[in-house]
């Protein structure tokens, strides 16, 4: 079993197509068609279901694909392990943070961590908190900010960093910004300007709501934290920031809700991760950073 055919089979098995999945891997159609053959031909199993017109794994290949990420994963890590012995002072890090996080913690730490190590390429992946664990799962990233909760994947390690609270964001002239409080029943009719599903602010707003009974009017979604603060601006909506965010602008008011919404963030990365030198740099800063917190 050679190893470059487990990783074709993993392509093949992300793009469900072995079209697609050919052109990323720079083969042709029928070589890589020839390839998953003797794959299966070798382990006795079929690996994909042909009868349908998209190609999907059958539930030995999706068994095999757990064996083969996590082979493909380790390999990658031996590798890393490997080259941080052949040179110390460099290294490369894919660090995944949400947009809100990013907003107001990441363009300091950047800065000030490029600053001590100059020689470490730090690569940013702006995703929601639920799509940065999926990522890490996956091994598409190596660390990543985000809301830390309680049923978080066991096979994270997890390091606090800052406590936030989540805010009422409205226009200054809203009826609801002469209240010191709000309650969350109080939004039932107003129209919701939110970030994406993928992100743990939504997620925990709309519980909220549901707790209360009703479901929230989301009205537009985006990633862009700026874009939110233009059209609350605008009187388009309401929406829901971080304090140390929202506290900064002065185009909108922001209001407590009567039941503060406290959430933790932190660093997030697998449990069995290879931490290159580069990674234990990394974590050391953001801890040194913010010793109070933790």
């Amino acid at each position: 079993m050679e190893l470059r055919h487990l990783k074709y089979f993993q392509v093949v098995s992300q793009l469900n197509s072995l079209t697609k999945a050919a052109e990323v891997l720079h083969l042709t159609q029928p070589s890589l068609t020839v390839a998953m053959q003797k794959l299966e031909e070798e382990l006795k199993v079929p690996l994909f279901d042909r009868s349908q017109r998209s190609l999907s794994l059958t539930l030995e290949g999706n068994l095999f694909l757990q064996h083969v990420n996590d082979i493909l994963r380790r390999v990658n890590d031996s590798v890393s392990e490997m080259q941080d012995y052949r040179t110390m002072q460099t290294g490369s890090i894919k660090v995944g943070i949400p947009p809100m996080i990013g907003v107001f913690l990441f363009p300091h730490i950047f800065s000030k961590f490029r600053s001590l190590y100059p020689n470490f390429e730090l690569t940013i992946v702006e995703q929601g908190t639920l799509s940065i664990l999926r990522l890490l799962e996956q091994g598409k990233l190596d660390i990543g900010f985000g809301v830390l909760f309680d049923n978080q994947l066991t096979a994270m390690e997890t390091m606090p960093v800052v406590q936030r609270q989540i805010v009422v964001c409205l226009p200054h002239e809203h009826r609801l910004s002469a209240l010191s409080q709000i309650p969350i029943a109080a939004l039932q009719d107003e129209p919701f300007i939110l970030l994406q599903e993928d992100t743990y602010n939504r997620q925990i707003i709309m519980e909220e709501c549901k707790k209360h009974l009703f479901a929230p009017k989301v009205i537009f979604s985006t990633r862009q934290v700026q874009t939110i603060i233009n059209l609350v601006e605008q009187g388009i909506g309401l929406s829901f920031l971080l304090d140390v965010v929202a506290q900064k602008q002065t185009n909108i008011s922001s209001r407590p809700l009567e039941h503060p919404l406290n959430i933790q963030t932190g660093l997030v990365w697998r449990k069995d991760k290879y931490l290159s030198n580069a990674l234990k740099a990394f974590i050391d800063f953001i801890k040194d950073s913010f010793p109070v917190e933790n």
